[in-house]
C-alpha cells in the first residue's frame, strides 16, 4: 500500500515532540570545511545544546562575506561567524541600505591571520604583481580581506577563486603563484601540506593603512613547523572575528530564539574555555567592542549580567556553600552572620576569578 504524501507529512507533523524540537532550533552559519569557523560553530553546538530547550545547527556555508548575505536573505540562518571588516564592505562596496542597523554583533571572537603562501621565486608581495593569486572560493574571508591587502598596498594581481586544496596543487605545477588564506592559525590546510622546496609564507608588514580593522601579528615556527624554520617567524596582519546576528524585532519568533542562544552563550563562557574546545576560546574578550559595529541589545543585557557575575552566580553560590561547610567546620562550627557570610562569598569570588 502506498501512503499518500499528504498523509505522510501529516503523520510527521503529529510525531511526539516535533514542535518542541523546532521551537528552539537556531541555525548557525559556520563557513567552509577547511576553515576555522566550522570548528567554533561545532563547539558552540556542543557547549550550548540543551535538548528541546535549545539546539544549535552548524551549517557548512561559504564564509565570512557570504554569512552577512545569509543573515539578510537565507531562511534558517539566525546567527553567523564573520569578520570585522565585512560590514564596511557591504556598506561601501555593495551599497546595502542601512546595513549597520540591520546586522549587529553578539560578541567579538578570535583573530584570523592572513596567510600568503608563495612559490620560491617570489620574495615579496610586490613580486606577485600581474601574477595569478588564489583567493579561495567566492564569499570566503580570503576573497575579501586578501584582496583588501593587495589593493591597499597598490599591488595588482590576477585573482583566481578556487578551493585551497586545488590551488595548492596548482602552485606545484606553476599555474598559480601564491595562495591566500585568512584563517585562525594553525590551520590544517598548511599543517597537513607537504612542503615544496623553497615554498614559503610572504610577510605582510603592518602600517597605518591597516589601522582600521587589522592588528599586527606573526606566523611562527610553532604554528607551522613543517613550513617555517625553528625559531623563525613571518610578520603578517590579523582581523577580528565575531558572532553576528540580524537585528530582529522584539516581537518576532527569531528574536525569541536568538535571545535564548545569547543567554546560553554567556552562561557557558567557562565551559568554552576548557581544554575540550578550541584553544582560542580562552583568548576571547567577550566584553570587547568591534569598531564600526553595534552590539545586539540582548547581548548588551547579557553582557551586563555577565560583568556583574550574574551568569556564574548560581554556580559560584553552589561552590561557595561546599567551601563554607568545610570552612565553618574548621572554625569550630560557630555561627556566622549574614554579613560575614557575604564578605566570605565576595572573597571566594575574587579568589575564583584570580584562579
Amino acid at each position: 500500500m502506498i501512503v499518500p504524501r499528504t498523509a505522510t507529512a501529516q503523520a510527521l507533523a503529529e510525531l511526539p515532540g516535533r514542535n518542541d524540537i523546532n521551537s528552539w532550533t537556531v541555525g548557525l552559519a559556520g563557513g567552509l570545511l577547511e576553515g576555522s569557523y566550522i570548528r567554533y560553530a561545532a563547539d558552540l553546538a556542543r557547549a550550548l545544546n540543551d535538548g528541546s530547550n535549545l539546539r544549535i545547527i552548524p551549517m557548512v556555508t561559504f564564509g565570512a562575506v557570504g554569512h552577512v548575505s545569509d543573515l539578510l536573505y537565507l531562511k534558517g540562518v539566525d546567527i553567523a561567524i564573520t569578520q570585522a571588516d565585512v560590514l564596511d564592505y557591504f556598506e561601501q562596496e555593495q551599497k546595502i541600505p542601512g546595513i549597520k542597523g540591520r546586522i549587529h554583533y553578539i560578541s567579538p571572537l578570535f583573530l584570523s591571520e592572513v596567510h600568503i603562501y608563495a612559490r620560491s621565486e617570489f620574495k615579496s608581495l610586490a613580486d606577485l604583481a600581474g601574477k595569478k593569486v588564489a583567493f579561495n572560493t567566492v564569499g570566503s574571508a580570503a576573497n575579501l580581506t586578501g584582496q583588501i591587502v593587495f589593493r591597499r598596498l597598490g599591488i595588482t594581481v590576477e585573482p583566481v577563486f578556487i578551493n585551497n586544496a586545488i590551488a595548492l596543487e596548482q602552485m606545484r605545477t606553476g599555474e598559480i603563484s601564491a595562495v591566500v588564506h585568512v584563517v585562525a592559525k594553525p590551520n590544517d590546510a598548511f599543517t597537513r601540506y607537504k612542503p615544496e622546496p623553497g615554498f614559503h609564507f610572504l610577510p605582510v608588514e603592518y602600517n597605518s593603512i591597516f589601522a582600521d580593522f587589522y592588528l599586527p601579528t606573526a606566523l611562527e615556527a610553532t604554528d607551522y613547523p613543517n613550513l617555517i624554520p625553528a625559531g623563525g617567524k613571518v610578520q603578517t596582519i590579523a582581523v577580528l572575528n565575531l558572532l553576528a546576528v540580524f537585528n530582529w524585532a522584539s516581537d518576532s519568533d527569531r528574536y525569541r530564539r536568538v535571545s535564548r542562544f545569547i543567554n546560553a552563550f554567556f552562561n557557558n563562557y567557562d565551559k568554552l574555555k576548557t581544554a575540550s574546545f578550541q584553544a582560542k576560546w580562552a583568548e576571547i574578550n567577550f566584553a570587547g567592542t568591534v569598531p564600526g559595529w553595534t552590539r545586539y541589545r540582548v547581548a548588551e543585557e547579557a553582557l551586563a549580567k555577565f560583568k556583574a557575575g550574574g551568569p556564574n552566580q548560581e554556580r559560584l553560590r553552589s561552590q561557595f556553600e561546599e567551601f563554607f561547610k568545610s570552612f565553618a567546620k574548621k572554625a569550630g562550627n560557630r555561627k556566622f552572620s549574614e554579613s560575614e557570610r557575604e564578605a566570605l562569598f565576595k572573597q571566594f569570588v575574587e579568589w575564583e576569578q584570580k584562579r
